[in-house]
Order: C-alpha cells, then sequence, then structure tokens
C-alpha cells in the first residue's frame, strides 16, 4: 500500500491542521498499520466509542496515525451488543506502544485486541465490576453495583540466583501522584522494571458526555495542571474543526504566547528537580527561584499561574496591553541570562555530569521502535516536532528550531531541556514585538447533525491529541465521545527500558528526566 497517496486521498477535516478521518474493515485496518509503520509514520493514540443507540448502533475501536501528510484518524466499526466480546486485530506488532491503550479500552468499553499477548487490566484495579465498562452509553452496562474484587496482578517475575524484588508505590513520599513500580535487581543493578499505573483514573472521559460541548474546554484544561494550556488549546482545535470555525490571527499569536510560555515554566522546574536528584541543591533552589517569577508573571497577564481558563472556544479569554506585553519581553531577556549562566554550571559541573551521562540511555533505535515522542524522544534522536512538522498559526510564520540530541541519556534530555528554553523564549520575543490588535475571539455555530473534529497540539511533553465526536442531537449538540491523548502513553514504557542496566538509586534520577504523567495518563 501506497500509504502516502492513499492518505491524499482522503479529504480533510475542516481544521488547522491537515486531519483525515475514515472508516475501515478488519482487514484494512491491519493493513494500514502495516503500511503506517514501514513509513515511519507514528501511532498517536488508540481508543474505542460507543456508537449505540438504544438497540442500534455499533461499538468502535480508533486509532490515529502521525504521517508526513497529517494525520490519519480511523474508525473500525465492530458490531453492537449481540458480539461478545467484540474484536478487532491488534496493532502490537507494527506498534509496540499500542499495548497499553489496548488493555485501557478493553477495560473502559469491553473491546478486545484479538490475539494480543497482553491482556491483563490496565486502568481496572477492582474498582468496578468485571462485566462493567464505565464508558457503555446503556447505564446497565457501565460500573454500577457491587465492585469487583481486588485484582492480583500478575508481574513478570525475573528469576535467578541473588534476584529480589523491590516495590515502590503506589502511595509515595511527598505529593507525588501515585504508581506502582516493581523492579527486579541483582545487588543495586536493575535486571527489570515493571510498571503498573491507573491508580489516578478519574472518570474524565465520561465526565465530557455530561458537559456542553462549548463549556468543556474548562474540564480539558484541568486533566493535567502542567498542561492545562496544550489540553486546552487540542479541545478548542478539535471543537472549532467540527464547526468549521477559523480563528482570529491575533488569538492564534496569543495561544502561542500561552503554550510557549507554559513550556518555559516546566522545563525550568525540571532543570531544577533534575539537580536536585543528582544531589545539587544549588540548581534547585535556583530555577525553583526562576520559575515562580516565570508563574507569578503568568498570573499577572493572565489571571492564572498556570494561564488556566485562557484558551476559550473560538479564540482567547482576553488580549495583553503594550505594558504588559513590554514587561513579559524583558522577562524574557531576564530569564535568558540567567539560564546562560545556569548551564555553564550544570555543563561544568563535574558531579553532576557524572550522574547524568550514560544514565538511563536509549538508543535512537531502541527509541524509534517503541514510539519515544515529544523531548524525550528528541533527546534519542527522533526529530519530531509538531510545531515544525505540521505547523498550524501562527507556528508556520515562526521557523521553529527543533532541538534534538542522539545520546538518548540523562544529560541528553537536560540539553533538550535547556536548548528548549532558549528557542521558547526566542518564540516568545518574536510573538511580543509582533502586530498586535484585531479580534481575539469568533462565536462558534455547531452543526445539527452528527460531526467530529480533532486537535493536535506540540505540548511541553510531546503531542497532546483530543478527539471529539458530537451527537448533533435535536434541540441541543452533546459530546458523544472525546478522548484525550497525553504523549506519556508512548513514553511510560520505554522508561522501563531506560532503567535496565542501572543501578536503583539512578532511578529516581532517569524518572524525573522523561517526567510523565499520571494524571494526563490515567483518565
Amino acid at each position: 500500500m501506497l500509504i502516502s497517496r492513499f492518505v491524499e486521498s482522503i479529504e480533510p477535516l475542516p481544521a488547522p491542521l491537515p486531519i483525515r478521518n475514515l472508516t475501515v474493515r478488519s482487514d484494512t485496518w491491519r493493513a494500514i498499520a502495516k503500511a503506517v509503520s514501514a513509513a515511519g509514520g507514528r501511532l498517536l493514540a488508540l481508543w474505542g466509542s460507543d456508537r449505540t443507540r438504544g438497540a442500534s448502533g455499533v461499538l468502535v475501536v480508533s486509532a490515529a496515525y502521525a504521517l508526513r501528510e497529517g494525520l490519519l484518524w480511523l474508525d473500525l466499526p465492530l458490531g453492537g451488543r449481540s458480539v461478545n466480546p467484540p474484536g478487532y486485530p491488534d496493532l502490537v506488532p507494527f506498534f509496540p506502544c499500542a499495548a497499553r491503550m489496548q488493555r485501557a479500552a478493553a477495560d473502559l468499553l469491553g473491546i478486545i485486541a484479538e490475539g494480543a499477548a497482553d491482556q491483563r487490566p490496565w486502568l481496572n484495579h477492582g474498582a468496578w465490576p468485571a462485566d462493567g465498562h464505565p464508558l457503555r452509553r446503556d447505564p446497565r452496562e457501565r460500573s454500577h453495583g457491587p465492585v469487583g474484587e481486588a485484582i492480583d496482578y500478575a508481574f513478570v517475575r525475573v528469576q535467578g540466583d541473588g534476584v529480589h524484588e523491590i516495590p515502590v508505590g503506589p502511595v509515595h513520599a511527598g505529593i507525588i501522584e501515585p504508581g506502582h513500580f516493581r523492579f527486579s535487581v541483582v545487588g543495586e543493578k536493575v535486571l527489570r522494571l515493571e510498571q503498573r499505573l491507573g491508580y489516578k483514573h478519574k472518570g474524565i472521559e465520561a465526565r465530557f458526555t455530561e458537559l456542553p460541548p462549548l463549556v468543556a474546554h474548562r474540564l480539558a484544561g484541568r486533566i493535567s495542571g502542567d498542561s492545562t494550556v496544550a489540553y486546552a488549546w487540542a479541545y478548542c482545535m478539535a471543537l472549532e474543526s467540527v464547526a468549521a470555525c477559523t480563528i482570529p490571527a491575533r488569538a492564534a499569536w496569543l495561544r502561542a504566547l500561552l503554550l510557549e510560555r507554559e513550556r518555559v515554566a516546566n522545563h525550568l522546574g525540571d532543570l531544577g528537580a533534575l539537580a536536585n536528584d543528582a544531589a545539587f541543591g544549588f540548581g534547585l533552589a535556583q530555577f525553583s527561584r526562576l520559575r515562580e517569577d516565570w508563574l507569578r508573571r503568568s498570573q499577572d497577564a493572565f489571571g492564572h499561574r498556570l494561564m488556566m481558563d485562557c484558551i476559550v472556544p473560538g479564540g482567547v479569554a482576553s488580549d495583553i496591553d503594550s505594558v504588559t506585553a513590554e514587561t513579559l519581553f524583558r522577562q524574557c531577556d531576564a530569564i535568558e541570562r540567567e539560564v546562560v549562566e545556569l548551564r555553564k554550571v550544570y555543563d561544568e559541573h563535574s558531579g553532576l555530569q557524572d550522574r547524568f551521562m550514560t544514565t538511563g540511555r536509549v538508543s535512537p533505535e531502541l527509541a524509534a521502535r517503541l514510539g519515544l515522542g515529544g523531548l524525550a524522544g528528541r533527546a534519542s534522536g527522533q526529530a519530531v516536532d509538531l510545531r515544525c512538522d505540521q505547523p498550524h498559526p501562527p507556528y508556520h510564520q515562526l521557523a521553529v528550531n527543533i532541538a534534538t540530541r542522539r545520546d538518548g541519556d540523562v544529560a541528553a534530555r537536560v540539553a533538550v531541556r535547556f536548548d528548549e528554553i532558549f528557542e521558547s523564549l526566542r518564540l516568545l520575543r518574536v510573538i511580543l514585538a509582533g502586530p498586535d490588535g484585531g479580534e481575539t475571539r469568533t462565536p462558534l455555530q455547531l452543526p445539527a447533525k452528527p460531526a467530529l473534529g480533532a486537535g493536535w497540539v506540540e505540548g511541553w511533553r510531546g503531542d497532546v491529541f483530543v478527539a471529539l465526536e458530537l451527537a448533533g442531537e435535536p434541540g441541543a449538540n452533546t459530546i458523544r465521545r472525546c478522548h484525550v491523548h497525553d504523549p506519556s502513553w508512548q513514553n511510560w514504557p520505554v522508561l522501563e527500558h531506560a532503567v535496565i542496566g542501572n543501578i536503583v538509586p539512578d532511578f529516581p534520577l532517569i524518572n524525573k528526566s522523561f517526567n510523565l504523567s499520571y494524571s494526563g495518563h490515567d483518565l
């Protein structure tokens, strides 16, 4: 199959990015996966939907692929309730990162990847009945009633002389979110790490269906506090594509301003935390100070430290005046001067570099095979950045410089963060010095029939993707399904490989160098 020609033959959705949707049969589902893999494409997300209405309709499994030509969204109808359990071809042979997504779909909707080697539950920790599925539309098939028994999770055991296990979590010290890590070690060397996540499951995707479409962006912005701008933008982009709405140019520039400030804030925090995990408290103190100054300026300019609710359907909630723009511009200069000096300190500190270099390495070959994305992927030679590959307004005018390394260790992930801070500061100055004025929001008119839309944004951690289905019911347009995807789905499994061969005390450092999301993963 010539995947490029095939994709370009599909009419794109009315969105800022080339996004195409197609309904396929089971054999085509597998053939396209094989062709996308062979062409170097990425599996962006896999999820299920219940499109039944009364006794009619079907369950559907969907997959989104990132290609050079844009995003391809496939739907595979699986049949109605009479098919039990509905099955579809396993994608793991082509995309190993599909495994956990398929397991989550099985928990949430009862749809099964046929022939998949790993059929263990992923989100269901015994909190809902074994035959209950929270995203089924029929209330009788949801997770009401007595819960199931606690699940004895079948961790993979490593056998051999001197091998022992170290269980960590799910409850951790401080305020870290819950996740279980099972280490198999000899002495202090890690032979295997197996994660068990899903403890943070909050029912967010079901909650979307209870909210009006023009209000649900507020929920999207609260999925993960460190990515509130990215999630809100992706949701609003999906809603705007449904409405065939083009946002004003000024609104697009302001959204980019918010997104790049979010990126800088997170990178500043991570660089301090990484130094702290390597026993270099000076770095934590300095970067914590810079991050706090950055967040306070966001509070002054946008009314919220994390810039929550600043992105709204059709544009942004408000503009900034020239005085605020000048203040933000000067802060970029001030932050850059300090980060330049701190980078010299980091690069010249032998103890810090000893902990960073060669630790938690992921080779470019392994990164490509496992689908490692975002900043962690770029540190392992994966030159993928949506702002460069598929630049939607205003990024098509900003000429973003991608930051990459090939060593794939903690040092490389630190270097990418430094590079991205400097590039974001450059972009922010360009945005702030650019043209101002103009409309910041346009009204949306949602269609009175079922419709699909998608949003795709390069958050600070990687691709944030939203697939939106509106029901188009008479008198009111409601959300039938909203699937929100965090790049951590692809990256958590790679962390298991990055730890192998390292010592146990280096795990916090390796883990922080990825800094993956629980909240964005355990919806």
